[in-house]
């Protein structure tokens, strides 16, 4: 099974830091108390991808409707124990905190930002003012897979979520074609990262996504031909066999 992201809302009075930069404030949540689903719908996927460096992300320019579930940041702290390399999380999950939080991290990617030896100083401050920046993703050895969820019911319901998404873009639109009609079914964005469709049709199945980001970026549809067989089964991951760069 594959899961997701976590993220916190950042209020309008945030600043921008140097260099693109954003500042916010951090704290953290420990792993073993997170809940599996989350706003992003990744179940334990969304626990340990990554190395389990995750965040939840507490404002809503970060979970963009669900269009931020996978994205990927760097974040670095400043005080004197903090490493100059910070630590790069995966949202994949969402709580609309309302107060000075950005992102509530797991407790090693917390951690992560320390200089060697300074983790508990760190977890001791419980709070910390940090600069983020987005980045892009990257999972070596990983191909994007298309996961069919346990909730589909073949011919009937098909609900499923991309899963180690490469990159710095998101998704924001999913299409099913259907051979017989000749024509693209667009998918509904049903919560997070989860893309669902009523009365599928017949497999083996095509499916494009689309790709949008940067204001300086074109968005554009990514093809997969028969990426989900006739037989599709609910709880399969599927290969997609894309790298997303």
């Amino acid at each position: 099974q594959i899961c997701a992201l976590v993220f916190v809302l950042l209020p309008l009075s945030l600043l921008h830091s140097v260099e693109g930069a954003e500042s916010t404030n951090v704290t953290f949540f420990s792993s073993a108390d997170k809940t599996l689903n989350g706003a992003c719908g990744y179940g334990e996927y969304g626990r340990t991808v990554n190395n389990g460096w995750i965040a939840v992300a507490a404002i809503a320019n970060l979970y963009r409707n669900g269009a931020g579930c996978g994205a990927c940041y760097k974040i670095k702290c400043k005080k004197a124990q903090c490493s100059e390399n910070g630590v790069v999380v995966v949202a994949t999950d969402y709580v609309g905190a309302g107060n000075e939080t950005g992102f509530m991290l797991s407790d090693n990617a917390f951690t992560k930002m320390a200089q060697p030896g300074g983790e508990k100083a760190l977890l001791a401050y419980r709070t910390l003012d940090v600069e983020y920046d987005r980045v892009s993703c990257q999972y070596p050895g990983k191909t994007l897979l298309l996961k069919v969820l346990e909730d589909s019911r073949y011919n009937s319901y098909l609900s499923m979520q991309f899963l180690y998404q490469a990159g710095s873009y998101d998704i924001t639109a999913v299409q099913v074609f259907d051979d017989e009609n000749l024509e693209w079914l667009p998918c509904l964005r049903a919560y997070g990262a989860v893309w669902n469709l009523s009365k599928p049709p017949k497999g083996p199945l095509a499916v494009k996504f689309l790709l949008d980001g940067e204001s300086t970026v074109t968005p554009r549809w990514v093809l997969m031909r028969k990426v989900l067989p006739a037989f599709w089964e609910p709880g399969t991951a599927y290969d997609t066999e894309i790298q997303l760069d």
